[in-house]
């Protein structure tokens, strides 16, 4: 008895915090939503964004399938049919999922009952969190971390959900108008930081104190690197604005063949949510419109767009194996959601890199696969990551709309090449001789 009772010494700590912790993520994501209009709630204007409270719903899903159904005796799930609605893309839970087309199409059930359901979730949870048995405590913890930065995602996408879904309409909708703004300026000239190359570790430590990772950031492995240079900072706004005066959406040499279709098929001219009025450049931000600022990164861009650019400047992008090479040192710092800003914000004057963490997501020219030795965990959790490992980019660093205790410097963010409405820019990278 007396050694069962060290261990329960041991754990209420961890569990306490952790139940704080988990409590202030879902307080975070309900708090994004605060500036929302009832109405604004059920908007879905494009397929890759989902309405917001399919969102809040969605992460409750999360729990209620990985954790409390499980692992909870007695639980009473909050609706039957909430496991079909809100289910992601999860086959083998054996439910099936409401096409994510259509979640905008469903009026029913309320913002009020998902918010109900929330709550329903929340305190399960927390009873979970208290009362778990020793001996269920180390897989509940593990599938509670991921559930809790399951949900940082989906904070993220949040964030630029609304922003997409107000772009669409022509009123410009303000989500917040008490942002900050950073002064007009010109961007700071370009520098460059040189790396040696060799033998270089790629990936997580499978180690207890290398902390929470996801599957794709295993198994630490090691590459080796060709010497390479790395631009100091993100492009900026008013570099990408010379790339569109010199032609640069109209010069097919610049461009992969299937960057070129997607600029003819879609009209492309300019980063997503740039306009051109009266001959000025501005925006749309979660502010409203504001003026084109020169000093700040560029956004809101495919891959497509990121690897023409690097064309048309003479360099390429970097591989995620010498931006994880680059950023191994760094300390995580930078503009992420907590700064309140939800904007990208010119690179200060400060020498070497800048900016590798928050203000904006960096395409690299790396594509998502598996690590080798990778193999995706058994059952339903297994499809988190691993079956989407074909056909998209990685991007390393985090945005302003990532929470940063989220991020660090081995995590792997994937997309779909023409994929736009993200906060994602890049920086610049060359080989050296």
């Amino acid at each position: 008895m007396q050694e069962l009772h060290s261990v329960r010494d041991r754990t209420d700590a961890p569990r306490s915090a952790l139940s704080e912790h988990f409590s202030r993520i879902r307080h975070f994501s309900e708090q994004l939503c605060e500036p929302l209009a009832i109405e604004d709630y059920g908007l879905q204007t494009v397929v890759e964004a989902s309405p917001p409270k399919w969102h809040l719903a969605h992460v409750s899903w999360f729990y209620e399938t990985f954790l409390l159904r499980p692992f909870l005796a007695g639980y009473q799930v909050f609706h039957p049919r909430f496991e079909y609605l809100f289910n992601s893309y999860y086959e083998q839970t054996g439910s099936g999922f409401w096409p994510r087309p259509e979640r905008g199409l469903l009026s029913r059930p309320t913002v009020a009952e998902i918010y109900d359901y929330r709550h329903h979730v929340d305190a399960a949870m927390l009873r979970l969190i208290d009362g778990c048995a020793a001996d269920d405590w180390p897989q509940v913890e593990l599938r509670l971390q991921i559930g809790l930065n399951h949900e940082q995602q989906h904070q993220e996408l949040l964030i630029t959900d609304i922003k997409r879904h107000f772009a669409h309409n022509p009123l410009r909708p303000v989500y917040r108008a008490d942002l900050p703004q950073a002064r007009l300026a010109e961007p700071r000239p370009l520098a460059w930081q040189t790396f040696e190359g060799g033998v270089s570790p790629l990936g997580l430590d499978a180690g207890v104190a290398a902390g929470f990772g996801y599957d794709n950031e295993r198994p630490r492995h090691r590459v080796f690197l060709e010497p390479f240079a790395l631009a100091d900072r993100p492009v900026t706004n008013g570099e990408f604005l010379a790339f569109i005066q010199d032609g640069g959406y109209e010069n097919t040499a610049l461009w992969l063949s299937d960057g070129w279709a997607e600029v003819r098929q879609r009209g492309w001219r300019c980063p997503l949510y740039w306009e051109q009025v009266d001959d000025a450049w501005q925006l749309m931000t979660l502010a409203g419109m504001r003026p084109l600022n020169p000093a700040e990164p560029v956004c809101h861009v495919s891959y497509y767009e990121a690897e023409a650019f690097a064309t048309w400047a003479g360099k390429r992008l970097p591989t995620e194996a010498e931006w994880e090479h680059a950023a191994a040192e760094v300390t995580v710092a930078g503009n992420f959601v907590d700064d309140g800003w939800l904007h990208p914000r010119p690179a200060g004057d400060e020498p070497g890199l800048k900016q590798l963490f928050g203000d904006v997501w960096e395409w690299t020219g790396s594509a998502y696969l598996p690590y080798p030795g990778y193999r995706a965990p058994a059952g339903a959790l297994g499809e988190y990551n691993g079956k989407f490992m074909c056909n998209q980019m990685v991007l390393r660093g985090g945005s302003c709309a990532t929470s940063r205790d989220h991020v660090r410097a081995t995590y792997r963010n994937f997309f779909y090449p023409l994929e736009r409405w993200q906060v994602k820019g890049f920086r610049l990278a060359e080989t050296l001789s």
